[in-house]
């Protein structure tokens, strides 16, 4: 308002200029003349190197060159503004009736600087004075007129700009913009009347073309809020606004439709940088009505987003005070589709072909630095709600999201997740405050095996329902570093399933690794364990396999950092369709997308040995035993022969031998006592 205000003070001066051109006073004076007038109505210099010509016919004016308007004392020495030219006609009558009715001004080739200090203070705000009154010519007419109170009128039918340059410079923000190659145009056929303001020129180097229009000027200098509408090209961007508006506080509210179909440009005009959005997400749009507060907070509803074949409804609130900026609200739509370009996931960049195990792995994971620095720009708290949402990693389907960010820390709180046929919940954390960590605490509630497995990893060769509970932090600027510093721990529990490939029973039973390839599975009916996770490697010692006709106890490691295994299975699978057991170790090692399956000969060995140690223990144990009873039966024979005494069935040998000693000594006594 303040700027306005100025230019008006300007033109009051120039009407001074052009009454005295038209009585004929030397160009000198009357450049004299309008600078005493600009500078006590402005407070700052007004000074004209060129020539004051005035001009009569089409319309009386002049035109005045070399024209340069003094800055502020702290903004340097340059000028505020300088032009080669400045033309001004005006309404003769309408001048004699001491009525401002200005035809047209032209203002060429100025070059404007404009600045806002560390203070927020610009180099444009003037304090507007009433202006003194203007050199009074001798006549006798007017010194018999009476004073004129009518209120004085104002019109301007045509201010122009033409290849004008504007530069704007915030030492607060460090914004930098220029205007060059500007051509403008404004008309205001009354003060408190409907007035339209329509500009071309190169933001930055950024077309820029813009349309504003106001139902009455004077209310809105004074800073009330009037009907005003904008229509802004910029960059191949456009945004419409048709509502109310007022200067005091940049207060508006209304309509709003934006569309931009690409948003680098249209940062690198306002001076900023960024804006590299993947094409899938472009181009942005916007449609609602809008709020802006006296404070500068925003409000939108009924809002219809839209970023590529992405279309969100619902209402937000961004805040501007504070630290940094705050958005709230609430937001649904159909389907999110977050894929990269080509629908290929960074985590399985380089990752061979899982399933088919013709992969190597030797890429591993990208080293690309992530860039974080965005979780910085604002912080959140939003909730949004989806019928489907695509990723990389899976396809989600009904799912309801928290999304709050706090200074550099973003939260991603999974409240109602429908994915792979079951349930997902926790959340996702990522943390910038002080170089980037991530952390996954998730629960899987009955998720089917081979379609997750095979849109997260690729890897086709597990078959089953999946209960699992994970909680993991990794820490590092790049997927690479971020896998190799996993650490956490979590539980897993696969039920009903076949492993696919291979035939595990078929494997063991005949000591043949023959049985992989297409038509070969092992059906388990449980697979249990736990784990945990130290830089990036996990580890369990409590794989339990159960099936039918075999089980499997399990323990090793799987470095999610380098994607490889090092796991030995010891399962019990019969060998013949007896009952004899025979556990064969089984050795899984090498990268996880091409695994290789080996017999641990060594402890093959060692088991066989224990079987046949056990086998000769038995015999052992026999052949004692029939020695024995075969002792036991020689000496039974020698009591009945030599004692006469029948060994009773049930009694031991020992009781047998007592009784037949017992009865022998009975005898013995009664013989050498005479019978008594």
């Amino acid at each position: 308002m303040r700027v306005l205000k100025a230019l008006i003070a300007v033109v009051v001066g120039l009407v001074m200029l052009v009454a005295a051109a038209l009585f004929l006073l030397p160009s000198e004076r009357i450049a004299q003349i309008a600078a005493q007038q600009f500078q006590t109505a402005t407070g700052r210099t007004l000074t004209i190197d060129g020539a004051v010509r005035p001009s009569f016919y089409p319309v009386i004016g002049a035109t005045a060159n070399g024209i340069a308007i003094g800055n502020a004392d702290w903004a340097g020495d340059a000028p505020l503004l300088r032009a080669e030219q400045m033309e001004i006609g005006l309404d003769f009558a309408a001048l004699m009736r001491r009525d401002i009715q200005i035809d047209r001004i032209v203002l060429q080739s100025p070059v404007i600087d404009l600045r806002r200090n560390d203070d927020g203070r610009g180099n444009w705000e003037v304090a507007v004075r009433t202006a003194a009154p203007a050199p009074q010519i001798d006549s006798a007419t007017e010194a018999d007129s009476p004073p004129d109170t009518r209120p004085r009128t104002f019109s301007l039918g045509l201010a122009r700009i033409q290849d004008g340059q504007v530069r704007f410079q915030d030492a607060a923000s460090g914004t930098d913009i220029r205007l060059d190659g500007l051509d403008a145009s404004f008309g205001l056929p009354a003060l408190d009347g409907p007035s339209e303001l329509t500009l071309a020129a190169q933001l930055n180097g950024q077309p820029l073309q813009m349309t504003v229009a106001t139902d009455n000027v004077a209310r809105l200098l004074s800073g009330a809020v009037v009907g005003l509408s904008a229509d802004l090209g910029l960059a191949g961007a456009r945004a419409q606004f048709s509502g109310r508006a007022g200067l005091a506080d940049m207060i508006a509210e209304g309509q709003l439709d934006a569309d931009i179909p690409l948003l680098r440009p249209v940062l690198q005009a306002v001076g900023q940088t960024g804006g590299d959005i993947a094409p899938a997400y472009l181009p942005l749009g916007f449609s609602g009505q809008i709020t802006r507060t006296a404070d500068g907070t925003l409000y939108a509803r009924n809002a219809r987003v839209g970023a590529g074949t992405l279309r969100l409804e619902g209402g937000a609130d961004l805040a501007l005070a504070g630290a940094r900026p705050r958005l709230t609200g609430e937001f649904s739509g159909d389907v999110l589709d977050l894929r990269s370009a080509g629908g290929t996931s960074a985590a399985r960049q380089g990752s061979g072909s899982g399933g088919s195990g013709g992969g190597t792995g030797a890429q591993g994971w990208p080293r690309d630095v992530i860039d974080a620095s965005a979780l910085d720009l604002l912080d959140a708290e939003l909730s949004l709600a989806f019928n489907t949402v695509r990723t990389d990693f899976a396809t989600l389907g009904r799912s309801r999201f928290g999304v709050s960010i706090d200074n550099s820390r973003a939260v991603l709180d999974l409240r109602e997740t429908a994915v792979f046929g079951g349930r997902l919940s926790g959340q996702l954390v990522a943390n910038n405050r002080s170089g980037l960590s991530v952390r996954a605490d998730l629960n899987a509630r009955d998720i089917s095996l081979l379609p997750m497995l095979g849109e997260v990893a690729d890897y086709h060769r597990l078959q089953g329902r999946a209960n699992m509970d994970i909680n993991v932090l990794g820490v590092g600027n790049s997927v690479h570093a971020i896998m190799n510093s996993l650490r956490g721990d979590g539980a897993l529990r696969f039920d009903q399933g076949e492993i696919i490939g291979f035939d595990l029973a078929g494997m063991l039973r005949n000591l043949d690794m023959s049985y992989m390839g297409e038509g070969n599975r092992t059906v388990y009916d449980s697979i249990t364990g736990t784990f945990t996770v130290a830089d990036g490697v996990l580890r369990n010692d409590d794989l339990a396999l159960a099936a039918a006709r075999f089980s499997v106890a399990g323990q090793g490691t799987v470095s999610l950092g380098a994607r490889t295994l090092d796991y030995r299975v010891t399962p019990a699978a019969l060998r013949s369709e007896g009952d004899e057991r025979l556990r064969v170790p089984l050795m899984i090692t090498g990268p996880w997308d091409a695994p290789r399956f080996r017999l641990d000969l060594e402890a093959l060995a060692r088991e066989q040995l224990r079987v046949e140690q056990e086998r000769v223990e038995e015999m052992a144990r026999e052949e004692a035993r029939r020695l024995e009873e075969r002792a036991r039966s020689q000496a039974a024979e020698r009591l009945e022969r030599e004692l006469g005494v029948q060994r009773q069935e049930g009694e031991r040998i020992e009781d047998t031998l007592r009784r037949g000693l017992e009865q022998e000594l009975g005898n013995r006594l009664r013989g050498l006592l005479g019978g008594n």
